[in-house]
């Protein structure tokens, strides 16, 4: 633990430093290539930085910050796109918006919100879950895989919430949402574009998405081209997670996950081409709750085919979840201490209180 946590300060401080540079020296360089090449170790120290922890969890926070999101918001950047442009008016705003899943709300509104006691209630749905894992060895592998995808969205949703609001103390702005509500999708076009880490798809779009579109348009008509741009944009994703997967496992790609992404993209597709044809929508035009279930089943299903096995074969998920055990019990056990320092003080406090009357008592007394 203690190693880790050295890491954990050089990594960040590293971070900090590279982000730094970033704000500074490459702005006044031309954007483009030039710009780009001068980049170009920022991003290299990005991609090894992962490498130094072997906590399942520091690996997978560090490579999503780093390694996926502050790389592809950097290389936009240099090309003068992303949401990194315009420059941020100060450096703490500019590593905040390179490093985390954030983005600063146009248009604040109250209700975008997660509710208090929706997270409350996320929170205690993770605790059950959490507690279900001590009885994990009387399961069967396939019915912990609904369990393994519940902790990972609410895990998700919880580090990612904290993060949302202490950088939005931090800086004093209103931040976008990061999900809105993936349970609910009733398309994959809605899961992936519109509930599902919201910043990842608002990258994708304008890395890949938009540049193989206009490619493909040279090729075919503007209605058909969006399909190269969709199905490109779902590879990148899965070559990305393989990386990820790297992080985790330390062993060579197996490519399933690269699949997952790609069969989700052939599907999207799919469904976009049947959305054009409106006889075919106005026939089969399913209720919201069954489209939800569909989608929501479609995701798990070939999530547990095609995402887990490998995290599963390599120990990851059982590492995971005991990591997730051991922060939990540490911090109870931190609350405790903190909770009965509290009480003693609060009863020290009280008999001092009456000591200090009974003695002002017997001197009116006296006097």
């Amino acid at each position: 633990m203690d190693e880790e946590l050295k890491s954990l300060i050089k990594v960040w401080i590293s971070a900090i430093i590279s982000i730094s540079y970033c704000y500074y020296i490459p702005p006044r360089i031309k954007s483009g290539v030039p710009r780009l090449c001068s980049l170009c170790p920022v991003l290299a120290l990005f991609l090894v930085l992962p490498l130094c922890f072997s906590s399942v969890h520091l690996s997978l926070i560090t490579a999503f910050f780093l390694t996926w999101l502050a790389n592809f918001k950097l290389i936009l950047f240099s090309f003068d796109k992303g949401p990194l442009i315009p420059l941020p008016p100060s450096l703490s705003r500019f590593i905040c918006f390179t490093c985390f899943p954030i983005k600063a709300q146009q248009n604040p509104k109250s209700q975008n919100h997660m509710p208090k006691l929706v997270f409350a209630i996320k929170v205690a749905i993770f605790g059950v879950l959490l507690h279900l894992y001590g009885y994990r060895k009387n399961l069967s592998p396939a019915l912990l895989l609904a369990p393994y995808f519940v902790h990972l969205y609410l895990e998700i949703e919880i580090i990612l919430s904290f993060i949302k609001n202490v950088v939005c103390i931090f800086l004093g702005c209103d931040l976008e949402p990061q999900s809105n509500k993936p349970y609910l999708a009733t398309s994959l076009q809605d899961f992936w574009g519109r509930r599902w880490n919201l910043m990842v798809p608002a990258i994708l779009r304008p890395a890949v998405y938009a540049p193989m579109r206009r490619v493909s348009e040279r090729r075919m008509s503007s209605a058909w081209a969006l399909f190269p741009g969709i199905l490109a944009a779902f590879i990148v994703s899965g070559l990305v997670h393989e990386l990820l997967f790297f992080y985790l496992t330390r062993e060579m790609p197996t490519w399933e996950v690269t699949m997952f992404f790609v069969l989700h993209g052939v599907c999207t597709a799919v469904e976009l081409a049947v959305k054009k044809k409106t006889t075919v929508i106005q026939r089969w035009q399913l209720s919201p709750v069954v489209s939800r279930l569909l989608t929501v089943g479609f995701v798990i299903v070939t999530g547990g085919w095609l995402f887990t096995p490998q995290l599963i074969r390599s120990g990851v998920i059982e590492r995971f979840t005991n990591e997730a055990l051991l922060v939990v019990d540490f911090i109870s056990q931190k609350l405790f201490i903190l909770l009965g320092i509290f009480i003693t003080s609060i009863v020290v406090d009280f008999f001092k209180k009456k000591l200090f009357e009974f003695l002002a008592e017997i001197l009116m007394n006296y006097g």
